[in-house]
């Protein structure tokens, strides 16, 4: 899958075309024992089985990623969450921002099967991982959901609350760093009220220290189920 990224390092800004032959989706990611708890509680309320092991690792197609500001998906039971991404390139590891759109229905009878149901949205734009990495904590997840025509906030937490990519990547290759070609999401806070659908998703990373954000947004497209 070619995606298009605008990348930032060093105070210089290039465009460039990245083929993704690997997508690997990190669930369970948190850092501490209770919050996963709480998110497979919050899951668990959906009727989503428990993990067999924390972090657990999804293979998906990387057709499914997706960088328009449409997501089109079956019924109503789907619902977007925010997530840093980190892209692997021939000169190093980028930081992205996405969102895992998953069918909440469909989860709950197989995370696997449900992660091949929906679109990945990813945002355009890159930051050097090496620019971050030594503030990583301090970075800020956020979303924002249009339910019921409202905008609200979905989602808002630092990164802390997440392993650090470097820990995810080890713990997944073995090695400090992910073939040339792929990107993993690397894992989500908890909702605001619980998951639950939305007509928009919009979605940002954010920089306290360096004073920048990444963001992106999508609509959503239901189709009706029809039997």
């Amino acid at each position: 899958m070619l995606l298009q990224f605008d990348r930032l390092a060093n105070d210089r800004t290039d465009r460039v075309g990245v083929e993704i032959h690997s997508l690997i989706i990190a669930g369970w990611a948190g850092r501490d024992a209770a919050a996963i708890e709480h998110h497979i509680e919050e899951l668990a309320a959906l009727g989503i089985p428990r993990p067999s092991t924390t972090p657990l690792y999804y293979r998906v197609a990387a057709q499914t990623l997706t960088q328009e500001n449409r997501l089109t998906v079956l019924g109503p039971d789907s619902s977007g969450e925010v997530e840093p991404v980190i892209v692997a390139t021939a000169d190093g590891l980028w930081v992205g921002i996405g969102s895992d759109h998953t069918d909440r229905k469909a989860e709950a009878s197989g995370i696997a099967l449900s992660k091949q149901l929906c679109g990945k949205p990813v945002g355009s734009q890159l930051w050097c991982y090496g620019s971050v990495e030594d503030h990583w904590d301090e970075l800020v997840l956020r979303s924002w959901a249009t339910i019921d025509g409202t905008r609200v906030l979905y989602q808002e937490s630092p990164v802390s609350s997440l392993r650090t990519p470097r820990d995810l990547i080890r713990r997944h290759t073995g090695s400090s760093t992910l073939p040339a070609g792929s990107l993993m999401f690397c894992g989500t806070p908890g909702a605001i009220g619980g998951i639950r659908p939305g007509t928009r998703f919009e979605i940002e990373l954010s920089d306290p220290v360096l004073g920048r954000k990444l963001t992106h947004s999508y609509d959503v497209d239901v189709l009706p189920v029809v039997s």
